[in-house]
């Protein structure tokens, strides 16, 4: 038995997979969005801190910058500024020795705040550089001011940023994946139920399941009731061929110990060799109907598309003609058989197939009586069907008698048969997906088998 594992297990994987997934997506999303914030953060308060620095050196006519001034800058920032203050004709006003450059300096306008990334003793660093026309003192020109700061501080920010999405994150996946495997398991409470329910029948319970289940499980219960419906058909089936079975196979056990007790009390060699010959007849019969009884107890179990295959029907009736009509003959019981030359395919069991045509043969000898003197089998091609008629002008067959003539242990009238050899040909026919029918003569009988031709 193959597990598949835990149905629960299976629904909280499909279940929180994707979730996991979008999250993680999520999760590179807001990391970009972290870092992206941080650097425009970052930008705006260098570009306050340029702005704030240039109005203080100018304010105090090139003085260094007040404690206000720096105490604000270090709190708008968020980390430490360095700055660079360089007045008309690029006289160093105020500040940190040896700003970082550009590498590639832009041709951009003068006035425009300018950002870029450079190195500031051995650490990346994030700068703004901007330009502006004063006044300091007598002396009127550009003043320029330079602002950095380190990459580490505006990484750091942004890391902090991510891992606080992360860790929301994460607290809403962990309690989103509780509340779905007590969901699930919730959800599957019905299932359990049914299972309960189900335990409890006895083994000879097959009644319908009337339990309200969820609509997801309707179907499955359906089927459930289609399978105990059919089960409890098979075994009732089982139980009236049994029945059956056993009321056929006593009459020739009897006849059989009858006739050897009847041998036992032969008084002559003539009455001796007659109950010889009355006692292999009634063996015979007896064996002849527990070949039948086996072959539709066979026929009544499943077809598999293994067991069907492609084979000529013609060489089929031949075969049964062939091995029945010694028997025919020996009766003195004129015999035609009537076949095309071309091969008849047919998809079928070729074994229930010959057997089929040996029992409409056996049949029409057994329930022919007296008047019996010829049996013709005719074989023909209708379109897409292939059908074989056998008819004889013994006692007579009506398409009236059909129920009674295909239904098991049925006979018409006192003979020889068993009342299998019918039953047997229409199950065949249905097991081959064709059909049995009886013909409307003047004399006598007529059936014919039809089954489909395979092209």
């Amino acid at each position: 038995m193959i597990n598949h594992g835990s149905l629960r297990l299976r629904l909280f994987i499909l279940i929180l997979t994707p979730l996991v997934l979008i999250a993680a997506l999520l999760g590179l999303w807001r990391f970009m969005i972290a870092q992206k914030t941080a650097q425009e953060l970052f930008d705006d308060s260098l570009l306050s801190a340029g702005l704030a620095i240039s109005r203080d050196v100018a304010i105090s006519g090139g003085d260094a910058l007040s404690p206000t001034t720096r105490s604000m800058i270090r709190d708008a920032s968020g980390g430490e500024i360095f700055y660079h203050v360089t007045g008309p004709g690029g006289i160093y006003v105020t500040g940190y020795a040896y700003p970082p450059a550009a590498t590639n300096p832009s041709d951009q306008e003068v006035y425009k705040p300018q950002f870029f990334e450079a190195l500031y003793r051995q650490e990346p660093v994030r700068v703004l550089k901007m330009t502006e026309r004063v006044t300091i003192e007598n002396l009127i020109g550009d003043a320029t001011v330079t602002v950095w700061q380190r990459m580490a501080d505006r990484n750091a920010f942004a890391n902090e940023l991510s891992i606080r999405a992360g860790i929301l994150m994460g607290i809403l996946l962990a309690t989103l994946a509780i509340v779905v495997w007590f969901g699930v398991a919730r959800g599957l409470r019905p299932l359990l139920d049914l299972q309960d329910a189900i335990d409890l029948r006895s083994p000879d319970d097959l009644s319908e399941i009337k339990r309200p289940v969820p609509i997801e499980v309707q179907g499955v219960v359906r089927t459930l009731n289609r399978l105990f419906g059919q089960v409890e058909k098979s075994i009732n089936a089982h139980q009236v061929f049994i029945s059956e079975a056993a009321h056929q196979l006593r009459n020739p056990a009897a006849a059989v110990q009858s006739m050897a007790e009847a041998l036992q009390d032969a008084k002559t060699d003539d009455d001796r060799e007659k109950r010889i010959s009355e006692l292999v007849a009634a063996a015979k019969n007896s064996a002849t109907v527990a070949e039948q009884l086996l072959s539709l107890e066979r026929l009544r179990q499943p077809t598999h598309q293994d067991q069907m295959e492609k084979s000529d029907f013609r060489s089929a009736v031949e075969e049964a003609c062939a091995e029945m009509g010694v028997q025919i003959l020996a009766k003195g019981i004129e015999f035609d058989v009537t076949i095309p030359e071309t091969a008849v395919p047919v998809l079928g069991d070729r074994v229930f197939l010959i057997e089929a045509i040996k029992n409409l043969l056996d049949n029409a000898v057994k329930h022919g009586g007296t008047m019996l003197s010829q049996i013709s089998v005719v074989l023909r091609c209708d379109g897409k069907y292939v059908n074989l008629t056998v008819t004889d002008d013994g006692a007579g067959l009506s398409p009236d008698q059909s129920e009674a003539a295909f239904n098991r242990f049925s006979k018409l009238e006192h003979s020889g048969g068993s009342g299998l050899g019918l039953s047997i040909v229409s199950a065949v026919a249905e097991r081959h997906g064709g059909m049995i029918e009886i013909n409307q003569v003047e004399r006598g009988a007529s059936i014919t088998l039809e089954l489909p031709i395979v092209l």
